[in-house]
């Protein structure tokens, strides 16, 4: 795919939707790492209704840390591998308390030291609480790079450096929740929407279905 391509790929995205958000729920950097740890392979929707009962009584490292594993593991039981999380979240919590002054870090290494923060998670915070252009590349996002041949790749970190490279400068920080909206609604894993899509006359994908 040349450059003029993914210009306007990007363009367009970014007239359909100019200002793009995270569909999980969050008021501060923290309930946003809180949500984004308990979103590894679970829906931001299954987040959203168990943290709504969460965050009115415990939205502050300090607050999560006292409610120890089994008092998070109640809110939270509705979430896959909920167990493993509480104790991670639990232990990113204490982390943050002695050793960030209860202040999400600005930073990818104090990131990825916490407990249940991998690249990815890092890359979300680190791109939706302070605007830094990360791309983190789910399954939405390695699907639709590899399937439009915007920026393809045969693994997860292939694909973040692909993106990054290939990505004009002007849409790298929203670029991120572009591709996760689009991958999510329109360029879904079984059938693609093709039929609906803004960027189909652009998309390289060769087996495309025009059928809507």
């Amino acid at each position: 795919m040349n450059k003029q391509k993914r210009h306007e790929i990007f363009s367009r995205f970014r007239a359909e939707n100019p200002s793009p958000k995270t569909e999980l729920a969050y008021s501060s950097n923290f309930e946003l790492l809180i949500s984004v740890i308990l979103s590894a392979q679970a829906t931001d929707v299954g987040v959203n209704k168990a943290t709504a009962k969460l965050y009115p009584v415990a939205n502050t490292p300090e607050a999560i840390y006292a409610l120890g594993v089994d008092g998070l593991s109640q809110y939270i039981k509705t979430i896959g591998l909920y167990n493993s999380k509480a104790k991670n979240v639990i232990a990113a919590c204490k982390l943050l308390i002695d050793e960030h002054n209860s202040e999400v870090p600005d930073d990818r290494s104090a990131l990825e030291a916490l407990p249940g923060v991998g690249r990815k998670t890092a890359n979300v915070v680190l791109n939706t609480a302070f605007g830094h252009p990360t791309m983190a590349v789910d399954t939405h996002i390695f699907r639709v790079s590899n399937r439009t041949r915007i920026a393809p790749g045969k693994t997860v970190l292939a694909v973040e450096k692909a993106l990054l490279k290939f990505i004009p400068e002007e849409f790298l920080v929203d670029a991120h929740h572009w591709l996760i909206l689009h991958g999510r609604y329109t360029c879904i894993a079984r059938k693609p929407r093709c039929g609906s899509c803004i960027i189909s006359d652009l998309c390289e994908y060769n087996k495309k279905i025009i059928d809507e």
